[in-house]
């Protein structure tokens, strides 16, 4: 199966809603969860990860690389998107079709993504296959044709692609926010780019991008599953020794890109065949090398997720989820804090059909971050750092989901924390520690609030 997918790059790796009714409980760590990650460096820099987990007949395998839409030319910004897109459409010895055959006789998942610091390419196959499925990696990293006719036909499917994500009003939001937060920056840029960069895009767009960016100092071969570490590294040897290698070697989770200018802006857009205003209003977060990393994801479990149908139970766990519910303020809100190599954003996604109320809804949002600033109260610190911790280690249940890990964390940090090391991040925090990130990050600081909404016409 051959498959192509976009991710927004937005929101922690969190739960997007409560993990029970329930008062939290503490959560054991699995068996598993001081895993051995072994590491390798090939000469022209490539990293090579791997973590073997006894008992698999599967193994996904699978190239991290430190470069998305953030990198992406300003006058061609969409071009790390498309090129992923290009990806499955056929190589120097393997045509789109041959591609599709072999991948599907081997009952193999093979897919891509791109974010907007990550391009990532996987597949998931039985242990026997993994060679050809390294194999198969190589080649369209390596070898893809970029074929003028294909460049076309990929050009009306991200137009339709732009056209499905246009109606999903959550997405059109975040894209906003980035775009408000980060005006005239890299990071602002959406990651299927402008219409008429999809339009544009050209042969010489997308193989500037390719010298530029796949580059082995700035890539992770990752596998988990059953491969072991050594016949991994002997596949890369074969397959990606004769990556390039950049002129200026940045060692990963180092800083690749010009800082970006976080700049509090109000922006509102107007529809009146909307039924629900939908609202994101965010600060400046942190990036994922940042000291505050975990008391800030502390901080955003502690305001949590809720909609209506989980209705006005004592034992909903936030204080703002018991505000928003009493008063019917909303209908729903989601809680994020979004990290890049040098940023962030972190805050809250509010929809609602109430009005009338949206300053009310509002002003106790933000007098619940306030809240934070002054006196955090033990008990819904813990209570977060016990859902924090299960939505991040009970995610971890299958090989798919333990390379999504180790190449993420490999890629934004240059290092992969077992989720027993996680753990003690995450337990370390303490009240002080909330009541001070908030002091730092959200007290009388410049916010970032868009809205899509309806309002009635002056009469």
């Amino acid at each position: 199966m051959l498959t192509s997918r976009l991710v927004r790059g937005l929101r922690s790796p969190v739960l997007r809603r409560p993990l029970t009714r329930s008062l939290a409980t503490p959560v054991s760590l699995p068996k598993y969860a001081n895993p051995i990650t072994e590491d390798s460096v090939l000469s022209n820099g490539l990293l090579v990860s791997t973590e073997t987990i006894p008992g698999m007949s599967t193994s996904t395998v699978g190239l991290w690389i430190d470069a998305g839409s953030r990198a992406d030319d300003s006058a061609a910004s969409g071009t790390a998107h498309f090129l992923e897109h290009l990806a499955f459409k056929g190589t120097g010895g393997r045509s789109q079709t041959a591609l599709e055959l072999e991948v599907e006789n081997l009952g193999a998942h093979l897919n891509a993504y791109t974010s907007r610091e990550q391009t990532v390419y996987y597949a998931k196959a039985f242990d026997k296959d993994v060679p050809q499925a390294v194999d198969i990696l190589a080649d369209i990293l390596q070898n893809s044709k970029l074929d003028g006719s294909a460049i076309e036909r990929e050009r009306d499917v991200i137009l339709r692609e732009q056209e499905e994500v246009d109606k999903q009003l959550e997405e059109v939001v975040f894209d906003h926010l980035h775009a408000v937060a980060f005006q005239g920056q890299p990071l602002g840029q959406t990651i299927l780019g402008p219409k008429a960069h999809i339009q544009s895009i050209a042969k010489k767009d997308l193989t500037s991008y390719i010298q530029k960016n796949y580059t082995a100092d700035r890539m992770v071969l990752v596998g988990a599953g059953s491969i072991e570490h050594d016949q991994l590294v002997k596949l890369a040897e074969k397959h990606f020794a004769s990556l390039p290698v950049s002129s200026n070697p940045i060692p990963l989770g180092g800083q690749a890109h010009p800082p970006t200018q976080f700049v509090g802006s109000d922006v509102r857009i107007r529809d009146d065949t909307m039924s629900t205003l939908n609202i994101a209003i965010a600060v400046e977060g942190v990036g994922w090398r940042s000291p505050d990393y975990w008391p800030m994801l502390v901080m955003q479990s502690i305001f949590g997720n809720w909609d209506r149908s989980l209705g006005a139970s004592p034992l909903l766990s936030s204080k703002l989820s018991h505000i928003m519910s009493s008063n019917n303020l909303a209908n729903s809100y989601m809680s994020f804090s979004t990290s890049y190599s040098d940023t962030g954003l972190w805050g809250v996604y509010i929809v609602t059909e109430n009005h009338m109320n949206v300053d009310d809804c509002l002003h106790f949002t933000l007098k619940e971050w306030s809240r934070m600033s002054v006196s955090p109260l033990s008990s819904e610190v813990e209570r977060a750092k016990s859902q924090l911790k299960a939505s991040l280690l009970l995610g971890l249940d299958g090989t798919t989901a333990i390379a999504e890990d180790i190449g993420r964390q490999m890629i934004t940090t240059g290092k992969r924390y077992t989720p027993k090391e996680i753990g003690r991040y995450i337990d370390a925090v303490t009240p002080d520690d909330i009541r001070r990130v908030a002091q730092k990050y959200l007290w009388d600081k410049d916010v970032s609030p868009f809205s899509i909404h309806l309002e009635k016409k002056a009469e």
